[in-house]
């Protein structure tokens, strides 16, 4: 299903706990439409069809490089038997599907960033027909069948290109402020018709951008968010809006926003209305979004939690969707059609999993 607008679509997910998408299908048929090339960004690796259809690629003759967090495939206490491949592939699926990948001949690396490295992207067929993958959402079970998550995938070179880049620079090394091709200006293309700003952490530091956003906010901001802490600057500038009267909400994993360090509370005794996400409705896993929506037609997506860690240490990616300056009426109208589908969203996680802080 998504909503698309011609180079822009977005997908919500998953469809499992009653939102509109399958996002491990949406994942496996990008990958499944690669015929040169694929370069993989992604946090975790553990759902099986992911795996197999990045094999399958590399198995048609796709050129594949990927890059996964590290700590995932680190045991942290030895393990009894350390041949025992049964109750390896049980319990370290990461570590059986990337031994996998291997034999398959398939280029993976583990990141060289000493924090997270937080990214979920693929760029397929960067001399070609050249399409990019982002969003929040790990390529996991979890992460695509229990945790509310979004996709999104942008059709054309110049957006590919600006992710090739950084991926090129993650995979020899040269990250955040060590690597030596440092970006001063993100890039600013245009899809449909519709302006984009791509936000790499800890380059750019997507905090400020969003900031920036949000104070051209004049109607409302909504966002869905999995973890919100207090060292943010993004709190502090949504309790000043909500003190001129904007109307400011949002939703929180109620696990993270449960604890001393988060912004929950601060933002509810500021006229902020701030939902907690349940974790016992159903089977929902997480809220695992980083979603916001600025005046129903801004957008803000992407791997980005709202904490300093994530602004200043890790490796994150943002893109804005819309322009609040935009004049083109046909812009505007992609702008609110996309707003109109992650604020359907929103509302839906807020009715069915949200309580109110009270």
């Amino acid at each position: 299903m998504g909503c698309s607008i011609g180079s822009i679509s977005l997908f919500m997910g998953p469809h499992t706990l009653g939102a509109p998408d399958d996002l491990e299908d949406v994942i496996v048929t990008f990958i499944g439409g690669a015929k040169e090339s694929l370069a993989v960004a992604v946090q975790e690796l553990e759902s099986e069809p992911i795996a197999r259809a990045i094999v399958a690629a590399r198995q048609r003759g796709v050129r594949i490089r990927m890059v996964l967090e590290g700590d995932y495939l680190i045991a942290h206490r030895p393990a009894a038997d350390p041949f025992d491949m049964e109750e390896m592939e049980r319990h370290d699926p990461n570590r059986a599907l990337i031994a996998a990948l291997w034999r398959a001949g398939i280029d993976v690396r583990t990141d060289y960033n000493p924090k997270i490295f937080h990214q979920k992207f693929i760029i397929r067929d960067i001399e070609g027909d050249a399409r990019l993958l982002t969003g929040s959402t790990n390529f996991t079970l979890t992460g695509t069948h229990a945790n509310l998550n979004h996709v999104v995938v942008f059709d054309g070179k110049r957006m590919a290109d600006a992710y090739q880049k950084e991926f090129d620079e993650i995979w020899t090394g040269t990250f955040g402020r060590a690597r030596s091709r440092h970006e001063p200006h993100p890039p600013e293309p245009r899809l449909a018709g519709v302006a984009l700003k791509v936000v790499f952490a800890p380059d750019h530091m997507p905090e400020m951008e969003i900031m920036k956003q949000m104070l051209k906010a004049r109607e409302r901001i909504d966002f869905a968010i999995f973890t919100f802490a207090q060292s943010s600057g993004i709190d502090d500038a949504m309790i000043a809006l909500a003190r001129t009267g904007l109307k400011v909400r949002g939703i929180a994993d109620a696990r993270q926003g449960n604890q001393g360090w988060a912004a929950s509370r601060p933002l509810h005794e500021n006229g902020v209305d701030f939902f907690l996400a349940s974790r016992d409705a159903g089977d929902v896993g997480k809220l695992h979004h980083k979603l916001m929506v600025i005046d129903g037609q801004v957008l803000i997506v992407g791997s980005f939690n709202y904490t300093e860690p994530a602004n200043m240490l890790n490796d994150e990616n943002i893109v804005v969707i819309g322009d609040l300056e935009e004049t083109r009426p046909e812009s505007i109208e992609r702008q609110r059609q996309l707003g109109a589908f992650a604020l359907a969203e929103i509302d839906r996680i807020i009715d069915r999993h949200g309580a109110l802080l009270d």
